[in-house]
């Protein structure tokens, strides 16, 4: 599936299934919500800190999923072509670190 593709699919989803979108301020606090569930469960599976019993099932997987919704949603919402933007975003990152990473000696 294309970004494209996957814009489209929530863009659906929500028009059909979902009735309509929610606010832009309220799916940016939901991505908040979506992106600190991510950030326990890594903070619990590779940090130092461990999951309480009723957290041992949490799916990594499909937490980042639904970031990913919300980022979506809020695109379409925006009129944000993440297809074009994140082409221009890896652009932008090859010409500003183009030697910056290979000769940091941190990384090797």
């Amino acid at each position: 599936m294309t970004i494209k593709e996957a814009q489209n699919l929530v863009d659906e989803w929500v028009n059909t299934i979902g009735v309509r979108y929610f606010s832009e301020l309220t799916n940016m606090a939901i991505l908040t919500e979506e992106v600190g569930e991510v950030a326990r469960i890594i903070s619990r599976k590779y940090g130092d800190q461990s999951f309480k019993k009723n957290e041992e099932d949490i799916d990594l997987s499909d937490e980042m999923a639904d970031v990913l919704w919300v980022l979506l949603c809020l695109a379409n919402q925006t009129g944000v072509n993440l297809t074009e933007a994140f082409q221009r975003n890896i652009d932008k990152k090859t010409k500003r670190d183009k030697n910056r990473h290979i000769n940091n000696p941190k990384l090797k």
